[in-house]
């Protein structure tokens, strides 16, 4: 599995926290930055990290900023991408099973970095069901090529 992973200063605290996650379980990984707290942009962390992932580069990405929304709304503007941004446990699965999100988005302002590494670790060990599932991922694909529904 191949992650791609970025933040803004506003997540540059979870990123830190999950790169650490990453290498202990022996994860690849490539960080995007950015590399310290001071401000930055998140849209260019968010399409680095977007693109990576729907070109197949990466299997996965990963992105932070302060609440999580901003840099999934960037990311979730290249074509294929699915961004979500969870808060908690259940969302972190749910966003696998039922919606195969590619990419986690989450808040340094919003969660610690230990609910990060939580919710990180959950994500990526959550397969998406399928099922039922795959018709509203379709749909999500064909608003995205501007089909009809």
């Amino acid at each position: 599995m191949k992650i791609a992973i970025g933040a803004d200063h506003g997540g540059f605290c979870l990123k830190e926290a999950i790169n650490k996650y990453l290498d202990e379980k022996g994860i690849e990984y490539t960080d995007f930055g950015c590399y310290s707290e001071d401000s930055v942009d998140y849209a260019l962390y968010a399409k680095k990290v977007a693109e990576g992932v729907a070109s197949g580069e990466f299997d996965k990405g990963i992105l932070c900023c302060g609440t999580g929304i901003g840099i999934s709304i960037a990311a979730n503007k290249v074509k294929g991408i699915r961004a979500a941004v969870v808060t908690n446990e259940f969302c972190a699965e749910m966003t696998r099973r039922h919606n195969d999100a590619n990419i986690l988005a989450m808040g340094g302002r919003v969660i610690t970095p230990e609910q990060a590494v939580k919710f990180t670790d959950i994500f990526l060990n959550t397969e998406f069901e399928g099922g039922r599932h795959e018709r509203r991922i379709a749909q999500i694909a064909a608003i995205e090529n501007g089909e009809e529904l």
